[in-house]
Protein backbone atom coordinates (compact mmCIF):
# COMPACT_ATOMS: atom_id res chain seq x y z
CA UNK A 1 0.00 0.00 0.00
CA UNK A 2 1.34 3.43 -0.95
CA UNK A 3 2.20 6.05 1.68
CA UNK A 4 -0.75 8.31 0.79
CA UNK A 5 -3.37 5.60 1.31
CA UNK A 6 -5.11 5.57 4.71
CA UNK A 7 -7.58 2.74 4.02
CA UNK A 8 -8.56 0.13 1.42
CA UNK A 9 -11.66 0.77 -0.68
CA UNK A 10 -13.62 -2.38 -1.62
CA UNK A 11 -14.13 -3.02 -5.34
CA UNK A 12 -17.91 -2.53 -5.18
CA UNK A 13 -17.47 0.88 -3.55
CA UNK A 14 -14.86 1.83 -6.18
CA UNK A 15 -17.35 0.92 -8.91
CA UNK A 16 -19.92 3.17 -7.23
CA UNK A 17 -17.35 6.01 -7.13
CA UNK A 18 -16.48 5.61 -10.84
CA UNK A 19 -20.20 5.64 -11.77
CA UNK A 20 -20.75 8.76 -9.66
CA UNK A 21 -17.85 10.54 -11.42
CA UNK A 22 -19.19 9.51 -14.84
CA UNK A 23 -22.65 10.79 -13.94
CA UNK A 24 -21.51 14.23 -12.80
CA UNK A 25 -19.21 14.51 -15.83
CA UNK A 26 -22.23 13.95 -18.11
CA UNK A 27 -24.07 16.78 -16.37
CA UNK A 28 -21.60 19.22 -17.97
CA UNK A 29 -20.11 22.33 -16.44
CA UNK A 30 -17.26 22.45 -13.98
CA UNK A 31 -18.34 19.92 -11.39
CA UNK A 32 -14.84 18.89 -10.40
CA UNK A 33 -11.18 19.81 -10.58
CA UNK A 34 -8.68 17.30 -11.86
CA UNK A 35 -5.05 16.72 -10.91
CA UNK A 36 -3.09 16.93 -7.69
CA UNK A 37 -2.33 20.67 -7.79
CA UNK A 38 -5.89 21.71 -8.60
CA UNK A 39 -7.27 19.39 -5.92
CA UNK A 40 -4.94 20.87 -3.30
CA UNK A 41 -6.02 24.40 -4.28
CA UNK A 42 -9.76 23.78 -4.00
CA UNK A 43 -9.30 21.84 -0.76
CA UNK A 44 -7.31 24.68 0.79
CA UNK A 45 -10.01 27.15 -0.27
CA UNK A 46 -12.67 24.89 1.25
CA UNK A 47 -14.53 24.48 -2.04
CA UNK A 48 -14.17 20.69 -2.32
CA UNK A 49 -17.13 18.56 -1.27
CA UNK A 50 -15.37 15.22 -1.87
CA UNK A 51 -11.89 14.13 -3.00
CA UNK A 52 -11.22 10.96 -4.99
CA UNK A 53 -7.60 9.79 -5.23
CA UNK A 54 -5.97 7.06 -7.29
CA UNK A 55 -3.90 4.48 -5.46
CA UNK A 56 -1.44 3.80 -8.26
CA UNK A 57 0.23 7.23 -8.30
CA UNK A 58 3.99 7.06 -8.52
CA UNK A 59 5.61 8.34 -6.41
CA UNK A 60 2.86 8.13 -3.81
CA UNK A 61 4.62 10.71 -1.64
CA UNK A 62 3.37 13.45 -3.98
CA UNK A 63 -0.18 12.75 -2.84
CA UNK A 64 0.52 12.85 0.91
CA UNK A 65 -0.67 16.47 1.43
CA UNK A 66 -4.17 15.76 0.10
CA UNK A 67 -5.43 13.43 2.87
CA UNK A 68 -3.90 15.74 5.49
CA UNK A 69 -5.66 18.81 4.07
CA UNK A 70 -8.92 16.87 3.78
CA UNK A 71 -8.71 15.82 7.43
CA UNK A 72 -7.97 19.40 8.53
CA UNK A 73 -10.88 20.82 6.53
CA UNK A 74 -13.35 18.00 7.17
CA UNK A 75 -13.54 17.02 3.48
CA UNK A 76 -14.44 13.38 2.87
CA UNK A 77 -12.03 11.46 0.64
CA UNK A 78 -11.88 8.03 -0.91
CA UNK A 79 -9.50 5.97 -3.04
CA UNK A 80 -9.83 4.12 -6.33
CA UNK A 81 -7.27 1.73 -7.79
CA UNK A 82 -6.46 3.21 -11.17
CA UNK A 83 -5.61 6.76 -12.22
CA UNK A 84 -6.18 5.95 -15.90
CA UNK A 85 -9.72 4.77 -15.26
CA UNK A 86 -10.34 7.74 -12.95
CA UNK A 87 -9.23 10.08 -15.75
CA UNK A 88 -11.49 8.32 -18.23
CA UNK A 89 -14.46 8.47 -15.83
CA UNK A 90 -13.79 12.20 -15.36
CA UNK A 91 -14.06 12.81 -19.10
CA UNK A 92 -10.37 13.06 -19.97
CA UNK A 93 -9.19 11.56 -23.28
CA UNK A 94 -8.37 7.84 -23.19
CA UNK A 95 -4.81 7.36 -21.97
CA UNK A 96 -4.82 10.59 -19.96
CA UNK A 97 -4.74 9.64 -16.28
CA UNK A 98 -5.47 11.85 -13.31
CA UNK A 99 -4.13 11.31 -9.83
CA UNK A 100 -7.08 12.92 -8.06
CA UNK A 101 -10.30 14.84 -8.54
CA UNK A 102 -12.13 17.18 -6.20
CA UNK A 103 -15.90 17.32 -6.55
CA UNK A 104 -17.14 20.90 -6.17
CA UNK A 105 -20.73 20.47 -7.47
CA UNK A 106 -22.95 17.44 -7.95
CA UNK A 107 -26.08 18.65 -9.72
CA UNK A 108 -28.40 15.75 -10.42
CA UNK A 109 -26.32 13.24 -8.47
CA UNK A 110 -27.11 14.13 -4.87
CA UNK A 111 -28.17 10.60 -3.91
CA UNK A 112 -25.03 9.07 -5.39
CA UNK A 113 -22.94 11.76 -3.69
CA UNK A 114 -24.48 10.91 -0.30
CA UNK A 115 -23.78 7.21 -0.83
CA UNK A 116 -20.13 7.82 -1.77
CA UNK A 117 -19.60 10.19 1.17
CA UNK A 118 -21.20 7.70 3.57
CA UNK A 119 -18.88 4.97 2.29
CA UNK A 120 -15.85 7.27 2.52
CA UNK A 121 -16.68 8.25 6.09
CA UNK A 122 -17.27 4.64 7.10
CA UNK A 123 -13.99 3.46 5.55
CA UNK A 124 -12.07 6.33 7.16
CA UNK A 125 -13.60 5.51 10.52
CA UNK A 126 -15.50 8.81 10.86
Amino acid sequence: MSVHIDFETPADVQDMVYEFVKKIDKEGGSHFKKGMNEVIKVCERGDAKLVIMAENVNPGEMMMPIPMICKERGIPYIYVKDQSYLGEAAGLPVGRPTSAIAVIEMDGAADEFKAVVASANELAGN
